[in-house]
């Protein structure tokens, strides 16, 4: 689904047969300017987006942004102000703050993660863990604040988790069916393989084949072990539960990737607020 499609899909679910309390209020000819007003301090994202719904509502509507995505904002700051017709403005309101809210959300979260590895070489990766159909949004806002794009779907990436690794009845008929099945469809993708313990990790190294691999609910200490085995062959990535206060021990261990899934599913949205000027 393209953004133009979520943008018009979100306006119909919004709007429906129309904005009965605006069309009954406000004059067809009436015209306005509202604020888009800080109420939280954060790191503000979804500031392109809200450009995007209210011209691909009204191509009339003038937008001037006095602040642009990425930026810290404060208390009281004004994001961007909008003028035009009142009607249009009333109709789009609700549907760019709960995309930008939601947005700053994650960029702030994700900011917040960034800082507490500062000074290690690890970067910070989002999941597939996003609201359905807007993924693309979702992972937007995590490049905002400062983290990296994870594979964006199946599609893009092969990574063999513990369920593929029981299902297809071991590591090493996992990963010699993905190179067969890649080789017959004709794809070169990323390989990244999940890990659960050293036993496992072991036969992967004997095994090969692959790019990355993810070491699964492993204490910082092992990590650290795990890491110098896999040093100077594969890439490697910390997941499972990584916290705010756990994160940087994660980071010390050595690792290129940590990955934390609540950057896009547990998520305070940020509080902001259009009003009229």
């Amino acid at each position: 689904m393209t953004i133009d499609e979520i943008i018009d899909a979100a306006l119909k679910e919004d709007i429906g047969d129309g904005d009965h309390t605006s069309d009954a209020c406000i004059p067809a000819s009436a015209q306005g300017k509202a604020k888009l007003l800080v109420k939280e301090d954060g790191i503000i994202a979804g500031v392109e987006l809200a450009k995007r719904i209210f011209s691909h509502f009204d191509k009339n509507l003038k937008v001037e942004v006095l602040i642009k995505d990425g930026s810290n904002i404060k208390v009281g700051d004004i994001i961007l102000t909008v003028e035009g017709s009142s009607r249009s403005i009333l109709k789009t309101e609700r549907l760019v703050l709960n995309f930008m809210q939601r947005m700053s959300g994650i960029a702030t979260k994700t900011a917040n993660y960034n800082t507490l590895i500062e000074g290690t070489s690890a970067k910070l990766l989002d999941t597939r863990k996003t609201t359905p159909l807007l993924r693309e949004l979702e992972k937007f806002a995590v490049k905002i604040g400062g983290g990296v794009n994870h594979r964006i779907g199946l599609y893009d990436m092969v990574m063999i988790k513990d369920n593929h690794i029981d299902m297809a009845g071991g590591i090493q008929q996992a990963i010699e069916r993905v190179h067969q099945h890649l080789k017959s469809i004709g794809k070169d993708l990323k390989i990244e393989i999940e890990v659960r313990n050293f036993e496992e990790l072991n036969e992967v190294l004997s095994i090969g084949g692959i790019h990355r691999v993810m070491l699964d609910n492993f204490h910082p200490d092992d990590e650290k072990k795990a890491v110098e085995l896999i040093a100077g062959k594969y890439e490697t990535e910390a997941s499972g539960g990584i916290t705010e206060q756990t994160i940087r021990a994660h980071a010390l261990s050595g690792v290129d990737y940590i990955s934390v899934g609540a950057l896009t599913h547990n998520i305070k949205s940020l509080d902001l607020s259009l009003k009229a000027a």
